[in-house]
C-alpha cells in the first residue's frame, strides 16, 4: 500500500486523568495498574461505543485494568477547549490528522511508547505512523480505518436493468444516463447534511475525483497547498462532479431536487438504496452499518452481498484496473504517561485489539496483522483486504490533513454552497481564501 503525505467531547465525564475512587489518572493508589481505569473521549456513539467498550473485556479480564469509552457527537468541537483547561481524558479517540496536530500543539499530548511504535512500525503501512507524528515525534498510532469512495447499489435493480458495474469512469456516466432513462427518474441520491457540520459527504466526491484524474502526487500537492483550489486540476474534479450532483436529471432520487442534497443526511440514503428508491449513492464503507437499521422494498434488513439488496463497487478511475482510493481512519492520543494508559494505548496497537473490534461487527481495521474473515460481512472482507494490499494507492482523506480552517471550514462550506447554485470559480475562490483564516 503506497500511503501519501502527510472519523468526544469528555461530556459528562468525571475530571480527566481520575480514575474512580479518587486515584490519580490510570493507575492505582499504590502506584500498579490492577484496579486502575483508564478513561477514553471520542466522538463514537451509540451501538458502536457499545461494541468500542466490550473490545476491552478480554482486556479487562487479563490486565485488571477497567477501560471506560465515553462518545459524544460534540468531541471535535471541544476537545481542544477540554484539554487546553487542563480537563482532558487519559486517552482521546482523534478523527483527524489536523486535530491532532492541534492537540499535539497544546502540549498535553504523551508521545507515543516504544512499544506503541514498534507495532505500528510492524503492523502498518509507514503512512500511517506519518499522520500521527509531528516534528519528528511519534505520538498516536491508528485505530480502526474506514475506505472512501465507494457506490452503493441494488444488485437486484442492476439485474433488472440489465447493466453491469463499470470498470472507468466513463461507463459509470454512461451507466447513469441508462439507469435514468430505464428508471424514468434520477440514477442518484445523496446528503451533504450531518449533526456536525454540513458538506463533508461533498468533500469526498471531491478528493476521489482529484486522486482518479490528476493523480497521487497532485493529490499531495493539494494537501500541502502547492496545488490551490483555483488551480485546473482542481477545478477538473469539481466539473466531474458536478455532471452528476448538479444535473436534476441524475439527483435527488428519494428526496427531491438538486438543492434538496443539502438537507438531507448523510446516513438516510442508505434507507432509498435499500428499499430500491434510490439507484446509486456515493459513500464510504461505513454507510455499511447504516443498513442494518433500515429496511429493504420487503420490510426487512437489507442484505450486503453481491446477490443481496445492497452490496457495492469503488469509485472506477479514469483508467480500467486503476485503484488509487481515499481512506480515514482515528487516531490515539494519551494525556497521561501513567502505566496502566500506556498499557491501554500499547493494546490498541495490537492485531488483538483490531480483531476484537471487527468480529462486533460494522467496521475494519488497516493493521495488516488483523484478521479481514472476522468482518462482519463479505463486503467488510473486501473492504479490510483493500485496506491490507501492499500494492493499493492509498491516500488519506485530504480535508481531514488540511488546516481546519479549510478542511472542516472552507471546504465544508464551500461544498453546500456550490449545491445551493453558487457558480464553481467562486466556489474556488473562497475556499482557497479559507488558508488566509
Amino acid at each position: 500500500m503506497t500511503v501519501g503525505l502527510g472519523l468526544v467531547a469528555i461530556g459528562a465525564l468525571t475530571l480527566a486523568g481520575c480514575a474512580e475512587g479518587g486515584d490519580s489518572g490510570g493507575g492505582s493508589a499504590s502506584g500498579g495498574t490492577e484496579g486502575a481505569t483508564v478513561r477514553i473521549s471520542g466522538g463514537i456513539t451509540g451501538t458502536e461505543a457499545d461494541a468500542l467498550n466490550q473490545s476491552f473485556e478480554q482486556f479487562t479480564a487479563d490486565t485488571g485494568i477497567k477501560v471506560v469509552y465515553t462518545g459524544d457527537k460534540g468531541f471535535e468541537g471541544n476537545i481542544v477547549t477540554k484539554v487546553s483547561g487542563g480537563d482532558a481524558p487519559d486517552i482521546a479517540i482523534v478523527p483527524q490528522p489536523g486535530l491532532l496536530k492541534t492537540l499535539v500543539g497544546t502540549g498535553e499530548v504523551k508521545p507515543g511508547t516504544d512499544a506503541v511504535s514498534k507495532n505500528v512500525d510492524e503492523y502498518w503501512d509507514a503512512g500511517w505512523k506519518s499522520y500521527g507524528t509531528f516534528d519528528d515525534t511519534f505520538y498516536a498510532a491508528p485505530m480502526l480505518a474506514n475506505l472512501k469512495g465507494y457506490v452503493w447499489y441494488s444488485p437486484a435493480k442492476f439485474k433488472e436493468w440489465g447493466v453491469e458495474v463499470p470498470k472507468t469512469f466513463d461507463e459509470l456516466m454512461t451507466l447513469t444516463q441508462t439507469i435514468a432513462e430505464k428508471s424514468g427518474g434520477p440514477s442518484w441520491c445523496a446528503g451533504f447534511a450531518s449533526e456536525a457540520a454540513s458538506g463533508w459527504p461533498g468533500t469526498d466526491w471531491i478528493e476521489d475525483m482529484v486522486l482518479r484524474q490528476s493523480g497521487a502526487d497532485v493529490y499531495d500537492k493539494w494537501v500541502a497547498n502547492e496545488v490551490k483550489f483555483t488551480d485546473p486540476e482542481i477545478k477538473e474534479a469539481f466539473d466531474a462532479v458536478g455532471k452528476i450532483l448538479l444535473d436534476p436529471n441524475y439527483v435527488n432520487a428519494g428526496f427531491g431536487d438538486v438543492q434538496s442534497i443539502n438537507s438531507v443526511a448523510f446516513a438516510d440514503v442508505a434507507a432509498k438504496v435499500a428499499d430500491g428508491t434510490c439507484p446509486m449513492t456515493h459513500q464510504a464503507s461505513f454507510l455499511s452499518a447504516n443498513f442494518l437499521t433500515v429496511k429493504n422494498a420487503a420490510g426487512e434488513t437489507p442484505t450486503i452481498a453481491p446477490d443481496g439488496d445492497v452490496y457495492a463497487f469503488i469509485l472506477p478511475g479514469v483508467k480500467e484496473g486503476e485503484l488509487a482510493v481515499e481512506g480515514g481512519g482515528e487516531f490515539v492520543a494519551a494525556f497521561s504517561d501513567d502505566e496502566a494508559v500506556q498499557k491501554v494505548t500499547e493494546f490498541m496497537s495490537t492485531p488483538e485489539f483490531a480483531d476484537a473490534r471487527v468480529k462486533l461487527g460494522g467496521v475494519v481495521s488497516a493493521n495488516k496483522g488483523a484478521d479481514p474473515s472476522l468482518a462482519s460481512s463479505e463486503f467488510l472482507q473486501e473492504a479490510m483486504k483493500v485496506l491490507q494490499d501492499p500494492s493499493t494507492t492509498l491516500r488519506f482523506d485530504a480535508s481531514d490533513l488540511m488546516p481546519a480552517t479549510v478542511g472542516s471550514g472552507s471546504f465544508w462550506k464551500g461544498m453546500v454552497s456550490w449545491i445551493d447554485g453558487t457558480p464553481t470559480d467562486t466556489v474556488l475562490s473562497d475556499i482557497q481564501a479559507g488558508y488566509d483564516n
